[in-house]
């Protein structure tokens, strides 16, 4: 595993808690590389907004910010629904059975990382989504999915929402198999929904 893959992990598992301050110097040393892949790693999760500058050397991991994931959710609880609606005409046997293949292999595999969790949860929603041929609408549910992996880890941890996530996975796949697209935008409205704002109220009891 690159450096850059295992401090995002080590980030979204929690291990360096939001507000950490971290050096490249205490990183390389941690991680035994040279400073070099320590700085490349840092710049590259400073652009994706996993650590924000501190200082003239340092970095920080932000704190979790309710108002960001509010916003993230109220526009996914729009966005997803309608990408999937555009999709559904277009989701045969094949599509539905590699979906359903993912869903398995998270309900089977107790010792998944939040990481691996966040990767084969938008693996599910690609497989359904991507059918509908819509690249711009795509790109920007894609963007919005990469801003959600920060608090993906914390969600885990937090509110132990995967069995509920999963049973609403596999409703909504239900749905798709009747041709029902209606009820299966409507389920994943309020999967969206809940989820969000389940972790808006916990980051609003106090600071993080």
């Amino acid at each position: 595993m690159s450096l850059y893959r295992q401090l995002k992990a080590d980030l979204q598992s929690g291990r360096f808690p939001p507000g950490t301050v971290l050096r490249q110097a205490e990183l390389a040393e941690q991680y035994g590389v040279s400073r070099i892949p320590v700085r490349d790693a840092i710049q590259r999760l400073k652009n994706e907004g996993w650590l924000t500058a501190h200082g003239k050397r340092g970095v920080a991991v932000p704190r979790f910010d309710p108002l960001e994931v509010e916003d993230i959710y109220l526009m996914r609880m729009r966005l997803e629904p309608l990408l999937q609606t555009l999709a559904g005409p277009k989701l045969n046997a094949e599509i539905l059975g590699r979906a359903r293949d993912i869903l398995d292999r998270m309900e089977k595999e107790e010792t998944l990382s939040a990481a691996e969790i966040g990767a084969l949860n938008w693996q599910f929603h690609t497989c359904l989504y991507r059918p509908a041929d819509r690249p711009t609408l795509f790109a920007t549910v894609a963007q919005l999915h990469r801003q959600c992996e920060r608090y993906i880890g914390y969600q885990s941890r937090s509110l132990d929402y995967q069995h509920t996530s999963q049973r609403e996975h596999y409703a909504l796949l239900d749905a798709l198999q009747r041709g029902d697209t209606e009820e299966a935008a409507e389920i994943l409205e309020q999967h969206i929904a809940a989820a969000g704002r389940a972790l808006v109220r916990i980051l609003r009891q106090g600071p993080r």
